[in-house]
């Protein structure tokens, strides 16, 4: 594999990850905005942008779009977080100056007045929807209580109100203040040609004026809060767990990584043994979430109502433990395998690589071959998880629940 950027003369910055022997390519834009740029009023405009790039430009209909994607049998798709939208597909490489053609032209939507009104309605159901998943709402609520007033305790979605009450000329005046070419990464990962690459991208993207787009980044620790969210149609009930961990720019990212690896993987971690292997909960783990500037680590329980007091203990517990003991050597090097096996299995298509590839760049502004990250996963020890979670205090969370209870004393 071969690494190769450019940049075009409005700041748009261009990378690429060239495995001439992979079958496929792929490419996205990766922008850095999200639901922590967004003020109340516009809460889940960034999510609904996402939904309006794919309904045409002024050379495109929404129908040509879909159509286009499909005549080259691409898997394409976006996403949006607290702090990126990222537009992206995967074809075969013959297809790249098409791709690339269809993903520029869509990264300036037309943002028609009739198709804004008419998603407005699809975003309200997916609002409804996500309101149907227990573990979404649990998440939801959880950053919010755990950041706010921080702006990563924005809703991604926004709320019905923000969403009915959102302006066409808003999301065009969020656009104008967030895509410009300076705050775009345009990442390709596979088997394509850089020079043609370029090219192309710069023939359809040179005429984006460049503008700042500024995000203010803060530290943040949490707010230690509890709360009790009561729906007495779930049959479960579901717990969420959020402490400090280190943010996207900090060096401890990797032991992070292997920390919560052994303490919540969804299987053999300790979580996993203390909770799921006795029969008091159905699902047990924990998620490392790094950020700009900040990251928290996010454990997730799924138990029987009655249990609940009993395995929230039990969760707290090994926390704790785990602050004052450390791991073993043996979970040390399961956990490293763990992770060494799944990057690399993942890393085999392009499509998976993307991300891995662009959020480096994001974040960091550097490009990080998988063998390097293998390696500095396992140069991590044993004393190096123990202090970290010491110093971030992992034991020291924030916690909300959901579920049938009215209170868990």
């Amino acid at each position: 594999m071969e690494f190769k950027e450019a940049q075009l003369d409005n700041g748009l910055k261009i990378i690429a990850e060239v495995n001439p022997d992979a079958a496929s390519m792929a490419a996205g834009f990766f922008t850095r905005t999200g639901s922590r740029d967004e003020t109340p009023k516009i809460s889940g405009v960034s999510h609904f942008l996402e939904h309006m790039v794919f309904k045409g430009t002024e050379r495109r209909t929404p129908l040509d779009v879909n159509l286009e994607y499909d005549r080259m049998g691409a898997q394409y798709n976006a996403f949006t977080s607290e702090e990126n939208t990222v537009y992206y597909a995967a074809v075969l490489p013959e297809f790249q100056n098409s791709v690339l053609d269809l993903l520029c032209d869509i990264m300036r939507p037309a943002l028609r007045q009739e198709d804004f009104d008419i998603e407005k309605g699809v975003i309200h159901e997916e609002i409804a929807m996500y309101q149907d998943h227990p573990q979404f709402c649990v998440y939801d609520n959880l950053m919010t209580l755990y950041f706010a007033p921080h702006p990563l305790g924005n809703e991604i979605l926004g709320s019905v109100d923000s969403i009915a009450n959102l302006t066409r000329d808003e999301m065009q005046d969020y656009f104008d203040r967030r895509y410009s070419p300076t705050n775009v990464t345009m990442v390709g990962v596979g088997n394509l040609d850089f020079d043609a690459f370029v090219a192309k991208t710069a023939a359809m993207c040179n005429h984006w004026k460049p503008f700042t787009a500024e995000r203010k980044v803060e530290p943040w620790s949490g707010t230690g809060k509890s709360q009790v969210m009561t729906d007495s149609k779930l049959m479960r009930q579901h717990l969420g767990l959020m402490s400090a961990a280190p943010s996207c720019q900090d060096d401890t990212r990797f032991i992070a990584q292997v920390m919560a690896t052994i303490v919540g993987d969804t299987t053999g971690s300790r979580l996993y043994y203390a909770l799921v292997e006795t029969a008091l909960a159905d699902e047990a783990h924990m998620t490392y979430s790094p950020m700009d500037g900040t990251g928290s680590m996010l454990t997730f329980i799924s138990t029987d109502p009655a249990k609940t007091a009993q395995v929230r203990d039990i969760a707290a517990g090994e926390l704790k433990k785990f602050c004052e003991e450390g791991p073993t050597e043996n979970e040390l090097t399961a956990a490293k395998n763990k992770i060494a096996s799944g990057a690399t299995i993942k890393g085999e298509l392009p499509m998976s690589r993307l991300t891995a590839v662009g959020f480096d760049w994001v974040y960091r502004n550097e490009y990080i071959p998988m063998q390097q990250q293998i390696d500095e996963i396992y140069s991590v020890t044993t004393e190096q998880v123990l202090e970290l979670g010491r110093s971030i205090k992992l034991d020291k969370t924030t916690t909300l629940t959901l579920g049938p209870l009215e209170s868990l004393d």
